[in-house]
């Protein structure tokens, strides 16, 4: 099962139309047509509504907006509401709420309080929506259903540690097991009995917070756990579903880069993935990239739903920017052009009253068609209308991955040296934004995906090594592509425990050097490196940490300038088979990244169209006919312009294009180039 089937890609969002009377729904409605808003996702906060006691079920709310959107000829996308328990579940069962890190237990308020190893959470909040599902099978405004929201959190209470405890039983057989990946002679911790294990928190553990805990493997383990107790609600609640519902594929929208939670662990269980896109800042182009394909990695290149994102501000930092004009418009073909089969809001009409009341919304609080803001949405909707099917189930034809791994982001950030400040979304931003300069179609993939179709593998901060990837990544290079890693890589296995070799551990084959030491130092320390080769030699600067390698029969490529290791290298390249392996040993700064991205690119001829043209995207989907649609996005606040390099006709304006021509995008523009054939 993927994807919902629509005629085109969906346009809409969140709609909460129980926070109002009814005789507003006939304005929303009306503005919606306005708006070209042809679906809706309905009933996420619903349950204290829909189920006000615990024997006591009350539909006649959600059926009148099932009703209403139907009768409107709008899809629906329907929550089973289960994203934020009532409070008589609370007062009725106390041990539904969760116990915090620092050993607290919570009352009822807000949301994500959860806890999810209750047993009287799971049954009811699985009767939810067994009982939702059953209901609204038939209804032929469903297209698909929403579990929960927006997952994450963590719980620390009696439930969870017995929950933990099972979960360590069944990951590792015996105590002999655990403690030998736990290292628990360490400091006098080998368990004799499964009653002595402990969740790891501010009351065990840990100091300081979160990241510092003096068990590595026991945090580890606890992080991988929360992840699984909450894939299990999920599972719970879509096994309810399919009872009633065999076919209309369900999904529950993910949140990007979120450290919390492993999806690639989840991904299997969705029929497809969708997300939340609430960038910090006018300047995430890059970032956004990087997240959409992520997500679409995550089915295997299939299409996601873009199921939020701002028409305007949010309403949850300090600051919180207002999209200047045309960036919603821009960012959301950057979804597109990235994977989305469908673009919605959160949130079609503003909250009145609590913590959302100042979010952005398609509808402000006066209901008016005639804001900048509404505008621009119905423009989009207008596009996406006139658009059709044209790009719905398109896949990314990419050569090049990029390895994101969650394991290896808790490892190295909770890791009590050699830094705590190389944080492992930061160093693969990094190098991403390279690739993304460069114009590259990429997969942004897990380490255990099929690395075969790939001529280049970049995998940054890859300090946990899983299983056979070690071998995997050398047989890229073997048969002629080209695997790129960083410091700090290949340093531990799947228990956290250091392997008991040269660093990189089973990489130093393939990279063909050794690291006995390495030199961690605060950010205001720089040591330059000098990359290149006779006149061509150039200096830039590295930070926070740097190894010292030894090579192996590696090629030096760069080299410290300052400090007791300078002239020795920073980065090196290795032959091996009819391919390459790249190191880059300390934390170069942008310019020095993209040297080392570009060299690697230019061997396989896979820089893109236009890699020298700063803030101009591109990136490239194959139709399911076979059709090329070549996305040219302009991040500048002014025009560009460039030559064309491929003849074809622009679907959001009809405009031919010929190859040779100069191509003018305004500020903020977009072409989707639907090239010849």
């Amino acid at each position: 099962m993927s994807l919902p089937v629509t005629a085109k890609v969906p346009f809409g969002g969140d709609y909460n139309p129980e926070q109002w009377p009814e005789d507003v729904w006939k304005q929303d409605h009306q503005l919606f047509d306005a708006a070209h808003i042809d679906l809706v996702t309905v009933g996420v906060f619903g349950w204290a509504l829909t189920q006000p006691a615990e024997d006591v079920y009350d539909f006649s709310l959600l059926d009148r907006i099932v009703e209403r959107a139907g009768a409107q000829g709008r899809g629906i996308c329907l929550a089973t509401g289960t994203a934020a328990h009532p409070p008589w579940l609370a007062r009725a069962y106390p041990e539904v709420t969760r116990t915090d890190f620092e050993g607290r237990r919570h009352r009822f308020g807000q949301r994500h309080n959860s806890c999810p190893s209750s047993p009287v959470f799971r049954r009811l909040s699985t009767e939810l929506a067994r009982r939702v599902a059953s209901r609204y099978a038939d209804h032929s405004a469903v297209v698909a259903w929403h579990v929960g929201n927006e997952y994450g959190g963590a719980c620390y209470c009696e439930l969870c540690a017995a929950g933990f405890r099972d979960w360590l039983r069944h990951r590792y057989g015996t105590l002999d097991a655990l403690n030998a990946a736990w290292y628990t002679t360490f400091w006098s911790h080998t368990f004799s009995d499964w009653a002595q294990i402990e969740p790891p928190s501010a009351l065990t553990e840990h100091w300081r917070g979160p990241d510092h805990t003096a068990f590595q493997g026991v945090t580890l383990d606890y992080l991988r756990f929360c992840s699984d107790a909450m894939l299990t609600n999920f599972r719970d609640e879509k096994a309810a579903i399919r009872e009633s519902s065999p076919d209309l594929p369900v999904t529950t929208n993910f949140m990007g880069m979120y450290r919390p939670i492993d999806y690639h662990r989840w991904a299997p269980h969705l029929d497809f993935a969708s997300w939340d896109n609430y960038p910090p800042d006018d300047e995430s182009a890059a970032r956004m990239a990087l997240t959409h394909d992520l997500m679409r990695g995550l089915k295997d290149g299939q299409p996601f739903w873009l199921m939020e994102q701002t028409p305007s501000v949010t309403a949850c930092r300090d600051v919180n920017p207002l999209k200047r004009p045309g960036l919603m418009r821009l960012w959301s073909w950057q979804a597109v052009a990235h994977g989305a089969d469908a673009v919605l809001f959160f949130q079609l009409r503003a909250s009145r009253g609590a913590s959302e009341k100042y979010h952005g919304a398609v509808i402000g609080h006066a209901g008016r068609a005639d804001t900048r803001v509404f505008r621009e949405v119905a423009e989009l909707g207008a596009e996406l209308a006139r658009l059709g099917p044209a790009s719905l189930g398109a896949r990314t034809p990419a050569r090049v991955a990029l390895l994101f791994d969650w394991d290896s982001w808790w490892a190295l950030e909770i890791s009590d040296g050699p830094s705590r400040l190389v944080r492992y979304q930061q160093v693969v931003l990094a190098y991403h934004r390279a690739l993304w300069e460069a114009g590259v179609d990429l997969d942004v993939v897990a380490v255990t995906a099929d690395l075969s179709g790939y001529d280049v593998v970049v995998a940054p901060a890859l300090h946990m090594l899983k299983g056979d990837l070690p071998e995997r990544l050398e047989a890229v290079a073997a048969r002629g592509g080209s695997v790129l890693t960083t410091y700090l890589s290949g340093r531990v296995d799947e228990n956290d425990q250091a392997f008991l070799m040269d660093v990189p551990g089973p990489l130093g084959q393939l990279m063909g050097i050794r690291v006995d030491e390495w030199d961690a130092r605060g950010p205001e320390v720089v040591n330059p490196v000098r990359l290149g080769a006779g006149v061509d030699q150039f200096d830039v600067e590295a930070r926070l940490l740097f190894e010292l390698v030894i090579p192996q029969g590696a090629e030096v490529l760069g080299t410290y300038q300052a400090d007791f290791y300078a002239g020795t290298p920073a980065v090196t390249r290795n032959a091996h088979g009819d391919g390459h392996g790249w190191y880059v040993a300390a934390g170069l700064d942008r310019t020095g990244v993209s040297w080392v991205v570009r060299q690697v690119l230019a061997r396989h001829d896979l820089l893109g169209p236009y890699p020298d043209v700063p803030d101009l995207e591109s990136a490239l989907r194959v139709a399911p006919d076979e059709t090329r649609l070549l996305f040219l996005l302009n991040h500048r606040p002014e025009p560009v312009e460039v030559t064309a390099r491929t003849g074809g006709v622009d679907l959001l304006t009809g405009d031919r294009v010929e190859a040779g021509q100069p191509l003018r995008l305004p500020a903020y523009g977009v072409v989707m180039l639907r090239e010849d054939r």
